[in-house]
């Protein structure tokens, strides 16, 4: 049988003594975002609002093991393919499957709490397989504009030990 961990007695899911359960995993939900990527030149011939920017992107990988803490990997390199350093962000969101992503990234990468996953995670909002990206990524840009940031990241394992960042600074139009 698997063993109760502290967390309101709810059992360990993957092996007897973890520490991963129903209380700090995400469930898996249906979900929806949209987002439309082109040029500044066509979304003005388009009239088309521009709600943010892309600034800088990157990829990292490390120990499949550690999938939970490559975000820690790719967001520096994001923000410093950007040209900006992790002060100058506003704002993160960082998927996470389970909670311990991203308390473990924000202890890694030394971000405060309140900046980041400001509406909640995964945990608290689900997490919709295949839209999990475009999720964050929605979410970003709407902090961002409700509470006057400039600069945000967005970060995701893809599992496999690999993650990915990008960095996107608001628009107005």
């Amino acid at each position: 049988t698997a063993q109760k961990s502290a967390a309101g007695g709810a059992r360990a899911a993957f092996k007897k003594g973890g520490t991963v359960t129903a209380a700090n995993a995400s469930t898996l939900s249906d979900g929806a975002a949209a987002l439309v990527l082109m040029s500044r030149r066509k979304a003005e011939a388009l009239g088309a609002p521009v709600l943010a920017t892309i600034k800088g992107y990157a990829d990292a990988e490390q120990a499949p093991a550690w999938f939970t803490t490559a975000p820690s990997a790719a967001i520096p390199r994001a923000v410093a393919h950007a040209g900006l350093q992790l002060s100058e962000v506003d704002y993160f969101e960082i998927n996470e499957a389970f909670s311990v992503v991203a308390v473990a990234n924000n202890q890694l990468l030394g971000l405060p709490a309140d900046k980041v996953n400001v509406y909640g995670g995964a945990v608290a909002l689900g997490h919709p397989i295949g839209c999990s990206g475009a999720r964050i990524l929605v979410t970003l840009i709407h902090v961002l504009r409700q509470r006057n940031g400039r600069y945000g990241v967005a970060g995701i394992c893809n599992g496999g030990g690999g993650a990915s960042a990008i960095v996107i600074e608001r628009r107005e139009t």
